[in-house]
């Protein structure tokens, strides 16, 4: 291995670490309850999911999605009483923030989640 090439291992051994602890990890996340052939769903997709990721919404709650029908993960399993498609939890550390229940737009969606991420910055204050 030619000098270069040992630097470049050498550098990426000592800033890979520190890459991976200067990223925050969210403990914040929007779990997306969703289920096949919801229309609703569909629609939140066409307006919403293709740009979630990219928002600062995004960047503090992270979108997770679950299908209804299946099992809920043990991390989620104290979130009760999901009937309607879409719903949208927002969770930290498993405990739930708040929901927004159905698919009302765009206009109302982010305004709505607006208040979901208020109340955790309030829980983060108190």
């Amino acid at each position: 291995m030619g000098h270069r090439a040992a630097l470049a291992v050498a550098a990426g051994c000592i800033l890979a670490p520190m890459i991976a602890v200067s990223q925050p990890l969210a403990a914040a996340q929007l779990v997306m309850f969703e289920e096949a052939g919801c229309i609703w769903c569909a629609a939140w997709q066409r307006d919403i999911g293709g740009i979630y990721d990219k928002t600062e919404e995004g960047q503090q709650a992270p979108l997770r999605r679950i299908d209804k029908a299946d099992e809920r993960p043990a991390d989620l399993r104290a979130i009760q009483a999901i009937h309607f498609t879409p719903t949208f939890v927002l969770v930290e550390d498993g405990e739930e923030i708040g929901r927004i229940v159905g698919y009302p737009g765009e206009h109302f969606f982010w305004p709505m989640l607006q208040d979901l991420l208020d109340r955790l910055e309030e829980r983060a204050g108190s």
